[in-house]
């Protein structure tokens, strides 16, 4: 049972996440052999005042 967990900075659209959950659920049946119906994936919108790099808020760049 495949559980993929997607962060993102910022905010996207439900059809974005559509998409995506699509794509990666296509990429796990056709690389890993895993079944669509077995397949999780969850979204992790996370505020760009919360996430940092190289020491720097991402709402600060």
């Amino acid at each position: 049972m495949p559980f993929v967990n997607i962060k993102l900075a910022g905010n996207i659209s439900k059809e974005q996440k559509q998409d995506l959950a699509r794509r990666v659920t296509e990429a796990l049946q056709d690389v890993a052999g895993k079944s669509p119906a077995s397949t999780y994936i969850v979204f992790e919108e996370v505020e760009r005042e919360d996430w940092a790099v190289g020491g720097t808020l991402l709402s600060d760049m």
